[in-house]
């Protein structure tokens, strides 16, 4: 078996984190086309913060940082 290198646990890690980011904040989308007026209510009653338009913020944030991370670490073949 073969040792996983740092790269290539940062490349899952990235694309991971761009996938369930990005879901997220395409729930909160669809949740703002179809029930606006939850945009400000908590997202769970578990806990005061976030609200459900933070949640969306700062899954697009989330995404767009580990989509950029992931291109800058994954493999080119041009460049082989």
């Amino acid at each position: 078996m073969h040792k996983m290198s740092k790269k290539k646990i940062a490349q899952s890690l990235s694309l991971t984190c761009f996938v369930f980011g990005f879901a997220g904040w395409i729930y909160i989308v669809e949740n703002a086309v179809f029930h606006p007026y939850t945009l400000g209510l908590h997202l769970t009653h578990f806990a005061n913060w976030p609200h459900e338009d933070t949640f969306g913020a700062i899954c697009f944030a989330v995404s767009f940082i580990s989509f950029f991370v992931y291109n800058l670490i994954k493999d080119n073949p041009r460049q082989r």
